[in-house]
Parts: structure tokens; C-alpha cells; sequence
């Protein structure tokens, strides 16, 4: 069994070995995959994180190991800069939020043989408590994104990209599509009962899932539709205000973080915790 490791910025995951296919997914910086087939300059890969399956350009990707891939999956080191610069010995390769840092130390990360600098702010979830506030926090990072049918970053990222990296950073494994998310948590039976972090889903007039966003306190939602936006959420659906009328329609409510129902009186005073304190860092929440 081969596994392999994004060594670019970002890396389209297409559905066929063809720059002309359309693209399902992205991989990160430091993301791994295990390599499954391979086609002309073409390998096809399940991403370790999520099971997510494509096409990726033999270039894009760096074999590893069975000892280096062991090392990578424990090392789950993310940066927190919407953009941030790591600096190679005669270059600079800019990363995305939730990019991974391989063996991170503190100061240096690598991918093989070679070494990168990086001083931008970092998360490493399972050495954090992270919660509902975090997971907020860091959604509204992505304000203002493009959507990207299949994007995982800042740069464009559609609306079940956007959960999942949101969770990837409090250490939560979401699946790629919403149809497959929506499968995860705990079905929450009334509005009056959603707390800010859990998942609503939309289906569209089939009855098929087709659309998630991450709700907010005092029934906002966080989603991707055009582009990375805040709306009004109630039990219809989504309304955009800007257009006066509703948008999607309500299916369900998930919760995958733990009950905390005093959560949304707390969330605006809040000033402590570790995690805060790195969103602050670089002026990341001005």
C-alpha cells in the first residue's frame, strides 16, 4: 500500500485523471492520501482525513514511507492565517488556513528531506480544548470566501468545504459532502433546541441533501452560497434578507459537539482559554 502527501499549496481532486475533469475536492499543503491506482501522470487517492476519493497530478504529490505516513497522521499541526508564507531554503510556498505542518516543532516543519520556517499562528487540536466558541470563531474566518464547487480554502471553498474545515481545526472528522455529513451527530428535533456550532441541512424539491451551513447564536447561519455569507435561520429555512425571500429549505439539524446550553449568553463575553488567545495572534480576529 502507497501513501502520499500534498506538497503543493492546493491540489485539485478531480473525478477522472484529466486537467479537463471537473473537481470534486482539494487537498491541502501536509494532507495525506493513500495512493490506489495509477494512470499516466495521474494517481488515484482516498484522503486519509475523510475517505474522499479523485485524481490528483502525479506532481502535486510526494510518496511516503510507511514510517513517514505513521508520523504524519499523528502529527495534525494546522495554520490559522486565512494566507501564510513557509519558507523553504530558496522559496516561499504560501499556505491556507488548515493547511497541515508536518513534524512541526514550533518553528520548522518538513516533508522529507526538506526543511520550512514558519512563524504564523497554529492550532494543534488534540492538544486543545476546543469547543463551540472555537468552532464559531474560526467559521467566521472564512466570511466573504468565493464559493468553489469542491474548494477547501479561503480562495474558494462551497458549503460542506467549509464545515469540514471548520471541524478539521477543532479536531472533528466531517466527510466531504453534505449528503454524506449529514449522516454524522445527533438529529436535534426543534429549533428551540439548536445551539451555536451544530449542522442544519437543506434538501432541495427531490428530498436530497444538498446544502449545510453551521448555525450562530440568536438563530444566524454561517454557509457558502455564492459566497462564504452570514444569514437568518428559522424552522422554513434559510432567508436572505437581501433578496426578501427564502433560500434553502430546512431538513434537519445535527449536533456533534457536546450539549452546552448556556453557550449563546456566553459567547460575546468570553475573553479567556488558550484558543482564543491564538486566534488573537497576528491581529487574526481585529
Amino acid at each position: 500500500m502507497q501513501h502520499a502527501v500534498c506538497q503543493v499549496s492546493i491540489a485539485p481532486l478531480r473525478a477522472h485523471p484529466s486537467d479537463r475533469s471537473e473537481m470534486v475536492s482539494q487537498l491541502l499543503f501536509g494532507e495525506t492520501v493513500e495512493v490506489t491506482e495509477t494512470k499516466d501522470n495521474w494517481r488515484h487517492v482516498v484522503c486519509s482525513w475523510d475517505g474522499y476519493s479523485g485524481w490528483v497530478d502525479t506532481k502535486q504529490l510526494r510518496l511516503l514511507e510507511t514510517a513517514e505516513y505513521e508520523a504524519y497522521q499523528g502529527s495534525q499541526t494546522m495554520n490559522l492565517s486565512l494566507v501564510e508564507g513557509l519558507m523553504a531554503a530558496d522559496h516561499f510556498l504560501p499556505l491556507t488556513m488548515g493547511a497541515v505542518l508536518p513534524n512541526y516543532d514550533g518553528l520548522r516543519c518538513s516533508l522529507g528531506d526538506q526543511r520550512f520556517q514558519f512563524s504564523g499562528p497554529v492550532i494543534t487540536p488534540s492538544e486543545q480544548q476546543l469547543g463551540i466558541e472555537w468552532v464559531v470563531k474560526v467559521a467566521k474566518r472564512y466570511l466573504h470566501a468565493p464559493s468553489l464547487w469542491g474548494g477547501r480554502s479561503p480562495f474558494g471553498i462551497d458549503c460542506s468545504g467549509l464545515t469540514q474545515m471548520v471541524y478539521k481545526m477543532a479536531g472533528v472528522r466531517l466527510l466531504r459532502d453534505a449528503s454524506q455529513q449529514v449522516t454524522q451527530g445527533r438529529a436535534i428535533d426543534f429549533m428551540e433546541e439548536c445551539q451555536s456550532g451544530d449542522l442544519a441541512f437543506f434538501d432541495n424539491e427531490k428530498g436530497h441533501i444538498t446544502h449545510v451551513g453551521l448555525i450562530l447564536p440568536d438563530c444566524y447561519i454561517i454557509h457558502a452560497s455564492g459566497k462564504v455569507r452570514i444569514d437568518k435561520l428559522d424552522h422554513f429555512g434559510i432567508y436572505n434578507r437581501e433578496l426578501n425571500r427564502y433560500t434553502h429549505q430546512l431538513r434537519i439539524v445535527k449536533r456533534l459537539l457536546p450539549d452546552q446550553p448556556d453557550f449563546q449568553d456566553n459567547i460575546e463575553t468570553s475573553e479567556s482559554g488558550t484558543a482564543d488567545d491564538l486566534l488573537l495572534q497576528g491581529e487574526l480576529f481585529a
